[in-house]
């Protein structure tokens, strides 16, 4: 499960997700993508389990990117503990991400199996998607 090897504080606040992405939202790697229409937290389970799902579509073959990556630590208090006595323990990682975000790429397949592959992968992640493609590509590339 992807989070980061080390982190300067144990704990952090919430804050708030408003407006759209400034990084992270043009294609960079790859001729296909999926991009975010949503804000929402994504944890690193459902980001392998998109990750699971394009790479078992694809067959191997080609190339995938993740472009997010879970580093913001979430805390969570036993259940039924009553309020006050400070923030709780570390739970799990997630990665805030804003509408417009690219979220995976890929390359090195043909379209038709692309739009599978990242639909599937987009299935498995709480956040509506938009399949988009790379503005200069064409299909005899591959």
């Amino acid at each position: 499960m992807l989070q980061p090897k080390k982190t300067k504080f144990r704990r952090q606040q919430k804050g708030r997700m408003k407006g759209n992405a400034q990084r992270g939202n043009q294609l960079a790697f790859g001729s296909f993508g999926i991009k975010s229409l949503d804000s929402i937290w994504i944890t690193g389970r459902q980001i392998e389990a998109a990750r699971q799902a394009v790479t078992r579509y694809m067959k191997r073959e080609g190339q995938i990117w993740i472009r997010i990556f879970p580093d913001k630590p979430i805390t969570k208090k036993p259940a039924e503990v009553r309020m006050g006595k400070g923030k709780g323990a570390p739970e799990g990682f997630v990665a805030p991400v804003t509408p417009g975000r690219i979220l995976i790429e890929a390359d090195g397949v043909p379209y038709e199996v692309a739009k599978e592959a990242l639909r599937l992968a987009a299935q498995k992640l709480p956040v509506r998607t938009k399949f988009i493609v790379r503005r200069d590509y064409t299909e005899t590339e591959n």
